[in-house]
């Protein structure tokens, strides 16, 4: 009885140290962020293709990119997202951030996709559950695509219902990507 009896305290043990243990790593709320930028906002990202983030990154900082763009608006309040900003001003947005990366120019036989849009957050939504999903006035995804093949994406919220925070979001979200690369 008393070797059963430490066996499934053992086990209990053991059970409850795995779970403390391994928190973190099932809990994305708890997450440290990689880089400060991602802490001012709701920022997830995910890498689908370590391998290739290097060869992304390097087309990235020698101008070997296309971009492709949309902004998607509210559909149940008011939209006021175009009164601010428009595709071709955040294109143009991100090309001037891009140029702070760029490290020299270099024509390559590929292209790297960076392919983005702007949500407006619909605040009048009815699927909305909280108050919390109508704090930020929207948010950004970025991906990050070689031969048609998602190499990381990211998502970061916008808070200013102007826009006038997009700017910084967006530099936050090439930082995030560039500070993948591997020495």
């Amino acid at each position: 009885m008393n070797k059963l009896y430490y066996i499934l305290l053992s086990a209990i043990v053991i059970f409850f140290a795995y779970g403390v243990l391994t928190k973190k790593d099932t809990n994305p709320i708890k997450e440290e962020k990689r880089i400060p930028c991602q802490k001012y906002t709701v920022t997830f990202e995910k890498i689908t293709n370590h391998k290739k983030t290097n060869e992304a990154i390097n087309y990235l900082q020698t101008g070997n990119y296309t971009i492709s763009s949309r902004i998607e608006q509210s559909k149940y309040m008011k939209s006021k997202i175009l009164n601010y900003i428009s595709p071709q001003k955040a294109d143009n947005i991100l090309e001037t951030i891009l140029a702070k990366y760029k490290t020299k120019t270099t024509n390559l036989d590929k292209k790297l996709l960076i392919d983005y849009y702007i949500l407006e957050n619909d605040k009048e939504d009815k699927g909305k559950k909280g108050t919390k999903c109508k704090l930020y006035a929207g948010y950004l995804v970025f991906e990050f695509k070689l031969d048609n093949e998602l190499i990381y994406k990211i998502q970061t919220d916008y808070m200013k219902d102007d826009t006038t925070d997009i700017p910084e979001r967006i530099n936050c979200v090439i930082k995030s990507f560039i500070s993948l690369k591997k020495e």
